[in-house]
């Protein structure tokens, strides 16, 4: 992908901010024809600067008002018939519908999840259940959200 460049960054910053905003509305905020918008927006798409399109839905508002964050250390020690820890654990954790997030860490744990349930009781039997379960888990920490001080998906461009 060659550099963005001005008419670019205010594409991503509109979409970022509306989705579905139309090439029409796109044009205008722009200054350029919405064929002209078209073919850079596709271009964005094809070099995958945009990933894709998504509603973002309130958890809160669908019964899902407990949100956790979760520092995670792996075992360090695995016999060689064994699969690597991180290996499983990263397989693992694409089943668990319970964590919407999960990033490897520097420093002394090894992942940390952003979970999102319904209560504490379905917070305490997904770590009771399956975190803590997991053979590859050795322990966690977690942290519960008490307030949104900022929640955005758009990154600075």
């Amino acid at each position: 992908m060659e550099a963005l460049d001005k008419i670019d960054r205010l594409i991503l910053r509109t979409l970022q901010a509306d989705g579905r905003a139309t090439y029409d509305q796109l044009a205008e905020q722009v200054s350029l024809s919405p064929s002209a918008v078209l073919r850079r927006v596709k271009r964005l798409e094809e070099s995958k600067v945009i990933d894709r399109y998504v509603a973002l839905v309130r958890p809160e508002v669908i019964g899902l008002g407990l949100t956790a964050y979760l520092n995670v250390r792996l075992e360090k020690h695995t016999e060689t018939h064994k699969r690597n820890p991180m290996d499983l654990f990263r397989a693992s954790v694409q089943t668990w519908p319970e964590v919407v997030e999960c990033a490897a860490l520097t420093g002394d744990m090894d992942y940390l999840l952003r979970v999102v349930v319904a209560d504490m009781a379905h917070y305490s039997r997904f770590i009771m259940d399956t975190l803590l379960k997991h053979p590859s888990v050795e322990d966690c920490k977690t942290s519960f959200v008490l307030d949104r001080v900022k929640a955005t998906t758009a990154v600075p461009v």
